[in-house]
């Protein structure tokens, strides 16, 4: 009995693959690829926007109460916002439009690799917030990730020139065509606008794509 059971199951399992339509679909190892690096970058920008717009909606329902922890240009309090002032915004329209910025600009820094991302941004973040700690209007509060977004700015404009490989310069000239103009936010213009903050971040992106140039040597002594 045992005997027979085993061939039976043998001969159905050839006949179930030798039938096409029985057969599992296989995906290419390439699209396979494709799919997971899409899908950790779908990770890496929804775990941030959701942090942006999770503190939004409390700081909304405390009445404005965390925008206090921003950035204060030159008192101790204020070396907190180094931090915590990329998470905090003043209205929809501001974290709408940084929002938007931090996920093209983001999803261009984890298509050269998604290994960069996070210290671009900590670099852009501790950029962006000691400049406007140092720079900014006595008595102001610096908050918003428009440091952070010019970080990326920086880095994709730069890593191109860093790098010296066809894909960095294409990508490099794209986001140099399509967002060149951003970069004179570095520059004191609007009020209400921290210039100091975009200029900050955005060296903290350029250093950031000097860091990452595979060109770099390290010379001990």
């Amino acid at each position: 009995m045992s005997v027979w059971s085993a061939k039976n199951r043998s001969a159905l399992r050839a006949r179930a693959t030798s039938n096409p339509e029985d057969r599992p679909i296989l995906l290419p190892p390439t699209l396979i690829s494709v799919v997971r690096t899409l899908k950790v970058h779908a990770g890496i920008l929804g775990a941030s926007v959701a942090a942006l717009w999770a503190v939004f909606a409390v700081d909304t329902l405390l009445g404005g109460a965390l925008q206090h922890y921003g950035v204060v240009p030159r008192t101790i309090e204020g070396l907190r916002g180094i931090v915590l002032a990329p998470f905090l915004h003043g209205s929809l329209s501001h974290l709408s439009a940084n929002t938007a910025s931090l996920l093209v600009l983001g999803w261009l820094v984890l298509l050269r690799d998604p290994r960069h991302f996070w210290i671009v941004a900590m670099l852009a973040m501790f950029g962006g917030g000691v400049v406007a700690w140092l720079l900014g209007a006595g008595n102001s509060v610096h908050i918003g990730a428009s440091g952070v977004i010019f970080g990326f700015l920086g880095f994709l404009i730069f890593a191109g020139w860093y790098a010296r490989s066809f894909g960095s310069i294409l990508l490099s000239i794209v986001v140099s065509v399509l967002w060149g103009g951003l970069v004179f936010g570095v520059l004191p213009g609007e009020p209400g606008i921290s210039w100091q903050e975009h200029l900050g971040g955005f060296a903290g992106g350029v250093l950031a794509a000097r860091w990452f140039s595979p060109g770099r040597r390290i010379i001990s002594g």
